[in-house]
This record gives structure tokens, sequence and C-alpha cells, in this order.
């Protein structure tokens, strides 16, 4: 079996969750042939995992000091580009096309009539799920951004629908944390306030990963460059996690049992979405407003989380290999039922209102 396996570099979750499908690939003998966009070149680190990988510039956003800068994202869309990539990419010698909300990949096999499987979160918002919904623009545009006619979506909840629990990439590390440590991933943010906020904050200790701050000790606050080693050595021995409310660092920590402040990136309405989420499930704390004193009140007073998911990649990847055997609800409700913490929830969701009996949740924390 031969894939095309293409992810979204904006951000680091999707990367994330394209080394754990890389791994499970590997042991089931399928060869892979990876492509990255969203991105410069020399962006991309700890890339091994992905072989002789292929980049192109795609579409990304612009986000300044927190809040998504349309026309800067506007402006730095190269669309001419962008259809000449998509045009040139030739998907038909393979047997599958996967796309984590990656256009290229997705628009080229759609041209060329190859099988196209949508892999990841923003494929759960097909269905009427908890979201934000006051941009129907932003929404449009998500629905189109990376066409698949079998779309697998992700989330924390399945909400009733065949959607899976998030995939974990496996943790090699012994998680160890200690409560007076908080790991800060705001990629977002602007990082000189971030560490006013946190140098607010004496009676904890922050490890700040960021690119614009030189790395070393300031205060109570230590700096890091990103890098997936020392991230990962940084969340198993933190209790809390402060950062942006993207999917899959949020998930990690719900894995290994983390106290979560989520801050979503304005005007991003995944992120904004995802917010809503984890407040209706009880998972998180959220907040639109970062301050020292927000971020006291949240270490003093949340409760820490974990749910333990299953080996979502491996059983993926198994469905592939199956032809499909089974049908994606079946593939679905399987996860789940190795999720008891999420399963054994009387879940009640009015769609309406987007809310949830809170009651009913409690089982999973």
């Amino acid at each position: 079996m031969k894939i095309l396996y293409g992810v979204q570099g904006t951000g680091n979750g999707h990367i994330t969750r394209a080394r754990a499908m890389a791994a499970e690939m590997q042991a089931a003998g399928i060869e892979v042939d990876f492509v990255f966009s969203g991105r410069a070149p020399e962006d991309y680190f700890d890339m091994a995992v992905f072989g002789n990988y292929r980049t192109f510039q795609g579409l990304s956003f612009v986000a300044r000091n927190g809040q998504l800068d349309l026309y800067a994202t506007c402006r730095n869309a190269n669309f001419l580009t962008l259809f000449r990539d998509i045009r040139s990419l030739d998907t038909r010698g393979y047997d599958l096309v996967i796309t984590d909300f990656e256009p290229i990949v997705a628009w080229a096999a759609k041209r060329q009539g190859v099988p196209c499987v949508g892999f990841g979160h923003q494929y759960a918002f097909k269905y009427d799920i908890p979201r934000y919904k006051k941009n129907a623009i932003a929404q449009w545009i998500m629905s189109n951004f990376a066409p698949a006619a079998t779309q697998l979506g992700a989330h924390w909840h399945h909400f009733g629908y065949p959607i899976l629990p998030p995939l974990i990439h496996a943790q090699t590390m012994a998680n160890r944390a200690h409560s007076d440590q908080v790991l800060v991933y705001l990629p977002f943010e602007n990082s000189e306030a971030v560490l006013d906020w946190l140098e607010g904050v004496p009676n904890y200790q922050f490890r700040l990963h960021c690119k614009d701050i030189e790395p070393g000790v300031y205060g109570n606050v230590e700096v890091f460059p990103f890098g997936r080693d020392l991230f990962q050595k940084n969340l198993s021995e933190c209790e809390s996690v402060l950062c942006n409310a993207g999917f899959e660092l949020n998930s990690e920590a719900l894995q290994l049992g983390r106290r979560i402040l989520a801050k979503p990136l304005k005007g991003q309405i995944e992120q904004h979405s995802n917010a809503i989420a984890l407040d209706l499930l009880g998972l998180a704390k959220t907040s639109n407003l970062l301050s020292s004193e927000i971020i006291k009140e949240w270490l003093e007073t949340s409760r820490v989380m974990q749910i333990s998911y299953p080996n979502v990649a491996k059983a993926v990847v198994a469905w592939l290999q199956s032809s499909h055997d089974i049908s994606i609800a079946d593939l679905c409700e399987s996860l789940w039922r190795q999720t008891p913490n999420v399963r054994g929830i009387d879940f009640k969701y009015d769609k309406a209102t987007q809310a949830i009996d809170v009651k009913s949740v409690t089982a999973c924390h």
C-alpha cells in the first residue's frame, strides 16, 4: 500500500498527530510520502521520522498579539502559487491520499480522482457539535479548505456522532509532574507580555516555550526554544499547562492528567469552538483574556483532569489496511468503548442551545 500524506504545518498539532501515524504506518509496512505546507521550510524541526518529505508554501494565517490578523493573512496568501502547486502535484501513483487539513494534496487528489481521506480534528465539524457560530465565512472556509470524500474527525467527545477520540502521540518519558511547575505554550501571543504575566505569579515556576525571547532564566520563568524532545520533557514534569485552545496539546495534557487553562486565538473559529467544548465538558478553564490575576486564580482553584485515550493511530492504520471493512461508525464506537471515563457518560447535548447536562459529564473527571 502506498500513501501520500499531506499535513498542515501551521502550528505543531497536525505535525504531532502525523508523527504518531508515521510510526504506526512504518510498523505496518506501509510506504508513505509526506507533504507539508503552511510554514517556511526552515521553520520545521525534528522531522527525521518523515523521511524525504516535501514542503510547499500552502496557506496559513498570521496572528499578532493573540489575535488573527486577517489583513496580513490575505496579503501573505499566494493563491497563484497554491493553484500551480495543486496542478503540478501528481497523486495518481498512490493507492490513497490522506490529508490532515492540508489543501494541496486534498485538491490535487480531488482533481485527479484519487481516493482521499480527511483525517484530523477539523473534520469533526462536519457534524452539529459545539462550535463558534458568529463567523459564517470562516465556517465555510474551514469546510472547504481541504476537501475529502471520506472524513475521519476527532474530538474530546463523540457528541453522539461517528467521531474518533483524540490521537495522542505515544509518550516515551515518565509522567512525573510537579505541582508548582507550569508549562506555557502561547505561540500566538506577545511573548514579552506573557513573560510579564508569569512574573506576576511568583509562587509558581513557569517553563515558557517561545522563539522570540532568548533562552534563559528570568526570575520564576525559564524560557526554552522550540524543540520536540525538550517540550515533551517539560510537559511530563509540569502539573499545569497554559496554552492556546488548539486541539493536540490540550489532548496530550488531558491524557497525562494536567490542569489546563486555554486561551483561544481571537478570530480563529476552531480555537473558539474548542474553548466552547472544553467549557461545556468541564475539562479545562478557558479565558479570552490573560493576566497575572487570571493565571493565579486558575492555578489555585482549578482541578487536574485526566482522560485515558486508546491508540487511535494504530486502529486507523488497521482500518485503512482493511479497505474499510468496518464502517466509520463502528470504528469510532470500538475506540470509545476503550475510553471508559468518557463512554460511561449519560450524555445530553442540546444542539439548539449548545448546552450540556453538566451532572452527566462529571463521570469523565
